[in-house]
């Protein structure tokens, strides 16, 4: 395929080009330097221009708290700017694979996720990001929007990078323990996110790593991975705790059933400990 991928200079875009890559593509790369999608010219001029089969937008402002302090930018790059996008995909016909997250829910549901529940965000963020797949659904079958969670990488920050710096400069850690969810690992979610395009796949779609946890259980994966012993070092406390309090609420249940994916006979995506343990090495070797 000729596959354009924005967000590219992003901890998941990146790893979308080095999968891409890997598999024989033609592969054009944007950054926000090179390709400002919340620019409509530069977008319709960008893609009618490389002509792409695919395009992977990864691009979006992630900043959760920042949002809500401005909600005309994160509406500006979360959802209009996938209307650019779309708009310049159906003029040359490719096929748009859209990244989106579990903030479009509540948090409330008492099991996963599943891909017909009903969407209610309670952060600007959230809201925005709904907002943005609705602009890339009008695109019918010519679009996939694909919701992960927790996403982790080698490239950019996340929270494994920010755990490892944490352990080097505190005796103990504290992480909430009543948010639950499922972190993905951009190795694992690129390659998976190329064949949805490959495939031409329509509608939406959760990708994720596998095995439920929390933050708290996260870390202490994380802190185990280090050689350290993680009951001596971190605590569990309830979000109600936190101070100061997070400006964005987040969901308490992010669990995503991935059965759009399950139903299609899709191979499952690894138990998070296994690509967490890789990453884990490539980042203290």
């Amino acid at each position: 395929m000729r596959v354009l991928v924005t967000g590219g200079a992003g901890q998941l875009g990146r790893d979308v080009a080095i999968a891409c890559e890997a598999a024989g593509d033609t592969v054009v790369a944007v950054d926000r330097a090179s390709l400002d999608v919340t620019d409509r010219d530069a977008v319709l001029g960008a893609i009618t221009s490389v002509r792409p089969d695919a395009v992977v937008n990864c691009a979006a402002w992630t900043a959760v708290d920042a949002c809500e302090g401005d909600p005309d930018r994160a509406l500006l790059a979360n959802g209009l700017a996938v209307r650019h996008v779309a708009e310049a995909c159906h003029r040359v016909g490719s096929h748009l694979v859209h990244v989106s997250t579990d903030y479009v829910f509540d948090g409330t549901l008492d099991r996963p996720y599943h891909e017909w529940d009903e969407t209610n965000p309670q952060s600007v963020y959230g809201m925005t990001k709904l907002i943005g797949e609705r602009e890339a659904l009008a695109l019918g079958p010519s679009s996939a929007v694909v919701r992960t969670s927790w996403v982790c990488g080698e490239h950019g920050n996340n929270m494994v990078k920010t755990v490892l710096r944490l352990v080097g400069e505190h005796p103990t850690l504290a992480f909430v323990a009543d948010q639950v969810g499922h972190p993905t690992f951009t190795a694992d979610l690129a390659p998976v996110l190329r064949q949805v395009a490959l495939d031409r796949r329509s509608g939406v779609m959760h990708l994720t790593n596998q095995t439920p946890t929390s933050w708290y259980g996260f870390v202490c994966e994380i802190v185990r991975l280090t050689g350290r012993d993680p009951d001596a070092i971190v605590r569990p406390i309830a979000t109600a705790e936190l101070h100061p309090p997070r400006p964005a609420p987040r969901p308490a249940n992010s669990v995503l059933d991935n059965a759009v994916a399950r139903m299609a006979g899709m191979p499952p995506m690894r138990d998070f400990r296994d690509p967490l343990a890789e990453l884990v090495r490539r980042l203290t070797a």
